[in-house]
């Protein structure tokens, strides 16, 4: 049975993103599905994980960027126009280190006061996880291959390659708690 919060969010996410933006549809998709296998070891959380997975990047839409940052652009997005749940919200706008970015754009106050981080590690660290291991096109990757991608893709001087290079760490000890869990 599909929970209507996932069956909801894949249907945003689907409208705003397949047609203008298919490639990070695609990764959405992958994405989502990564979250479905974690969500297995969350318990209660795992229908939360899925939904956060499935609209992480739906401020990328360009009918949505406002910012240009599209964690803060897609959690306004889902607060205003949809009245989405407060813990959803927050782990879009914060998802995968997302404060970091917010620093190197200037955004960080923004972004802390309006959404601030979950203190749920776990599942914040699952978002990340399942974030960081899918490619731009929905495959499975290693974090350490996707960062590289992301730098590649951005170069080491701009505001994502900046960033990227200051989360390394962060998402690194993230998968890695995940895949520890995972294996157990």
């Amino acid at each position: 049975m599909v929970d209507l919060t996932e069956e909801w969010a894949t249907q945003v996410a689907e409208a705003e993103l397949s047609s203008t933006l298919p490639r990070r549809w695609a990764h959405t998709q992958g994405v989502a599905k990564r979250a479905v296998k974690v969500g297995q070891v969350l318990g209660e959380d795992a229908g939360l994980l899925v939904a956060a997975a499935t609209l992480h990047d739906v401020g990328y839409a360009p009918r949505l960027a406002v910012t240009g940052f599209h964690p803060l652009d897609g959690a306004r997005f889902l607060r205003d126009e949809h009245g989405a749940d407060e813990r959803l919200v927050r782990l879009v706008a914060n998802h995968s280190f997302a404060l970091l970015e917010a620093e190197e754009r200037g955004l960080r106050e923004e972004l802390a006061s309006e959404f601030p981080l979950l203190e749920e590690r776990l599942l914040v660290d699952a978002l990340v996880y399942c974030d960081m291991t899918t490619t731009p096109d929905g495959g499975r990757t290693t974090a350490e291959e996707r960062v590289a991608e992301i730098l590649g893709r951005y170069g080491d001087d701009s505001v994502v390659g900046r960033f990227i290079r200051r989360a390394a760490p962060e998402i690194f000890s993230s998968t890695k708690r995940i895949e520890a869990l995972l294996a157990a």
